[in-house]
């Protein structure tokens, strides 16, 4: 089964930088140059869509100093990134609580994103910033909520499909593969909803060392791996036409 969408938990630029006997702002700045080789590397191994977690809800609990010049790497990385990107012919769009970013960073955000506005792009690349998978659910469950008291959809009408659909971006298929750097064993808040079925690939690797040869292994990995989906071995190795026997 071919792995369209990959979503990566980028995991490691501070421990990266502490390592070296350096601050963590430096391991920020080498992060975010991995950020346009993984994207090009994405692109030309066939992936539809990739999905990054730049920066969580929970990230606001950081020391301002560091969310500050998180925010300016931000701006500085679209500023250089947009050029790349249509170049690439690769869509950008955002996902999260993005009302809470500074205007100074939403603003770049959608110039980039109207510049990149593709019908067909190579691929799809998202961005989720003040991002927490919990906050969409609750986002979700208000928005059908809403609909309800409005009497444009009955309880009853809530399933799962409805449910999906009210997701920041329900046009993007679920994670085939999430990936995350640094050797942490969880999901970290991250498309809590989306990843039911997702295959998932850790690596100790942090994220500044992750190379488009470390995204070659997850990939190996994952080709390797049986998605049953519920189902049973025998059932997922039995072809179609002996099923409908």
């Amino acid at each position: 089964m071919a792995c369209k969408h990959i979503a990566i938990i980028m995991d490691g630029n501070g421990r990266w930088a502490q390592d070296r006997g350096r601050a963590r702002p430096w391991g920020h700045r080498e992060g975010a140059k991995r950020v346009d080789e993984i994207v090009t590397a994405a692109v030309e191994r066939g992936i539809t869509h990739l999905t990054l977690y730049a920066f969580s809800t929970e990230n606001w609990n950081r020391p301002g100093t560091e969310v500050q010049l998180l925010m300016r790497l931000l701006v500085q990385h679209l500023k250089s990134m947009d050029k790349k990107l249509v170049k690439n012919r690769v869509s950008l769009v955002a996902q999260g609580s993005l009302e809470r970013l500074p205007d100074f960073v939403r603003a770049d955000l959608q110039r980039v994103i109207r510049l990149t506005a593709l019908d067909k792009p190579a691929m799809t690349l998202c961005l989720c910033l003040s991002y927490g998978g919990r906050q969409e659910i609750v986002d979700a469950a208000r928005g059908l909520a809403a609909q309800v008291q409005a009497g444009k959809l009955q309880p009853e009408q809530i399933d799962e499909k409805a449910f999906g659909q009210s997701l920041y971006h329900p046009e993007f298929p679920d994670p085939d593969l999430l990936i995350r750097t640094g050797g942490e064993y969880r999901v970290s808040n991250f498309l809590l909803w989306q990843v039911a079925y997702a295959e998932f690939y850790v690596t100790r690797t942090l994220w500044p060392d992750f190379s488009p040869a470390e995204l070659d292994l997850a990939l190996q990995e994952f080709e390797h791996r049986e998605r049953r989906f519920g189902k049973t071995s025998a059932q997922v190795r039995t072809p179609l036409s002996e099923v409908a026997r």
